[in-house]
């Protein structure tokens, strides 16, 4: 017998993947972040793929090949993108077989004096981790808002910089080090990607700067990477997350 001829009127999951992707109610953030769980979910199961013949099972098996091994942190930000998607296009049963994984807690004062020291004595970390760990230490400022920063914001001789709110300061472990980060740009996002985006994924102009090329640094590789950092500082192996250092 032959197969049964696809629905043209039936939108497959890329297309639900890129109308919620599109859709006005998302931050240019969450969109980043979502993006690459869906995009994970359409390379595995087949961009073409009718929505309504994705299981959940299926998206179990995605979750386990992709992510099984990841921190908790990871998986549940994954998992929160899929459950969004789902609840948006009406198919709140994909995530049914995927379940929140136990997170450590937080302490409460952030890392201690200790922990600080070791991480800032690191001479192996590069000049744009230093500097964004610092500036977020100094400020006390969310992580959201300290990477929506750019140069122009800047009043490096005030140690300040202006923000959609108020005015973001620093101390002098920070002043140090913008100088250097910066360089000769006096425009764009303050901390940039590793390398410049694929044609197919140009940001908005806001989040690309215009002397490198290279886009806005995303919270999630920001995270991830301070967490692969501070492992072994960490009794549970896992490493910290970014608002630990706000104290």
């Amino acid at each position: 017998m032959a197969a049964p001829t696809p629905d043209p009127t039936e939108p497959s999951l890329a297309d639900a993947a890129t109308q919620f992707l599109g859709h006005s109610r998302l931050s240019a953030e969450a969109r980043r972040s979502y993006g690459q769980t869906l995009r994970r979910l359409c390379r595995s199961l087949g961009a073409h793929t009718p929505l309504s013949s994705v299981t959940a099972e299926q998206v179990a098996r995605v979750f386990d090949l992709a992510w099984a091994n990841a921190a908790p942190a990871t998986w549940n930000r994954h998992r929160s993108a899929l459950r969004s998607f789902g609840d948006w296009v009406a198919r709140e049963d994909l995530a049914a077989h995927l379940g929140r994984r136990p997170q450590p807690r937080v302490p409460a004062g952030g890392l201690s004096p200790t922990q600080l020291e070791r991480l800032w004595a690191r001479t192996d970390l590069p000049l744009r981790e230093r500097t964004l760990w610092r500036l977020l230490h100094e400020s006390a400022a969310t992580t959201t808002r300290v990477l929506a920063l750019n140069v122009e914001d800047l009043d490096l001789a005030d140690r300040r910089a202006r923000t959609a709110t108020s005015w973001l300061q620093w101390r002098s472990a920070t002043a140090q080090l913008l100088p250097q980060l910066i360089g000769d740009r006096t425009h764009g996002p303050l901390f940039l990607s590793d390398r410049k985006p694929a044609p197919a994924r140009t940001p908005a102009a806001t989040d690309l700067c215009p002397d490198t090329g290279r886009r806005r640094l995303s919270y999630p590789r920001a995270e991830y990477l301070f967490k692969r950092a501070t492992k072994t500082l960490d009794p549970t192996g896992e490493g910290y997350t970014l608002r630990c250092l706000r104290g």
